[in-house]
């Protein structure tokens, strides 16, 4: 993911009165969430097995329950300059499109600049409790203001995990010493490092790895096999033996191609010729990505 993402359980973000985790401290937390808080903090029971030590790759840290104790904010933090926000004095036409085109439940609002941040607009709230189809002039987005998490990029992100659910909030910003944004961090960020990445309908390209969008331009998962994308195009990507046993997927041959992971809307040309966008991505993987063939002769 994740970026402000759709996270796993955006139903529990509700009303705190009719939350099952309002009978009190002693009632056991269920599913996912309470399985992980109580390796978090065990009863009456031994500690956990340590989680085997991640191997060093492109992808990041292991998925594990070890992560929770090792991996700090920062380290799973959407940087500032990816963050999609608002402004609280947007319309209710451009806060709708923005939903739109990015594909979140949740977006931070702010007051002048991200640096002031007011809360956070869920999208449920605007569809059911405002509608889409509100007279212009009338949209007060600060009526539909949700709170947010301020944390420190220090933080362990296991005791952000448990802020979280305690206090049924979702998304915090990261503040850095000086007071400012530095980041974001969802949900779905947290439980991903335990877990894996965590696909939904905005991470698959249709019902394969790759789509054909218009001739000579694809949109293809990171994770699609290099030799069969060549395959599928007719074309080598790679032509050097050496670079080619280094690398599987096409995620594999952005990050080689320039020794790290991109941010989304950047563009590298290969030596092939071939002009890869990244259409999503966060600071630890590659997700999707936009492949323009060059243009050959007799090519329209």
């Amino acid at each position: 993911m994740s970026h402000p993402a759709d996270d796993p359980s955006q139903d529990a973000e509700t009303d705190p009165h009719s939350s099952p985790e309002a009978g009190g401290a002693d009632q056991a937390p269920r599913g996912l969430l309470g399985r992980l808080f109580g390796v978090l903090n065990p009863e009456g029971e031994d500690p956990p097995a340590a989680e085997p030590a991640p191997r060093a790759d492109r992808a990041g840290p292991t998925p594990g329950i070890g992560n929770l104790r090792n991996m700090r904010v920062e380290d799973v933090a959407i940087p500032k300059a990816e963050i999609v926000a608002v402004p609280v004095t947007i319309t209710l036409e451009d806060l709708v499109q923005i939903f739109r085109e990015n594909g979140f439940s949740r977006l931070p609002v702010f007051r002048g600049t991200l640096d002031s941040p007011l809360g956070l607009i869920h999208l449920k709230d605007l569809a059911l409790e405002q509608g889409f189809c509100a007279q212009p002039g009338r949209f007060s987005l600060r009526n539909l203001l949700r709170p947010l998490l301020y944390v420190p990029p220090s933080m362990p992100i296991g005791v952000l995990l448990q802020k979280m659910q305690s206090q049924r909030i979702h998304m915090a910003l990261v503040i850095d010493e000086y007071g400012g944004v530095d980041g974001l961090v969802t949900l779905e960020d947290l439980i991903e490092q335990v877990i894996g990445e965590i696909e939904d309908e905005h991470d698959e390209t249709e019902d394969g790895l790759w789509l054909a969008e218009k001739p000579g331009v694809y949109l293809a998962q990171a994770r699609a096999p290099l030799e069969d994308f060549e395959a599928e195009i007719g074309m080598a990507l790679v032509a050097d033996p050496a670079e080619r046993d280094e690398v599987d997927t096409l995620g594999g041959l952005v990050f080689m191609a320039l020794g790290r992971v991109p941010a989304r809307g950047e563009v590298v040309v290969l030596e092939s010729g071939v002009e890869v966008e990244v259409i999503d991505a966060d600071p630890r993987r590659i997700k999707r990505l936009r492949l323009r063939l060059p243009v050959r002769g007799g090519d329209g």
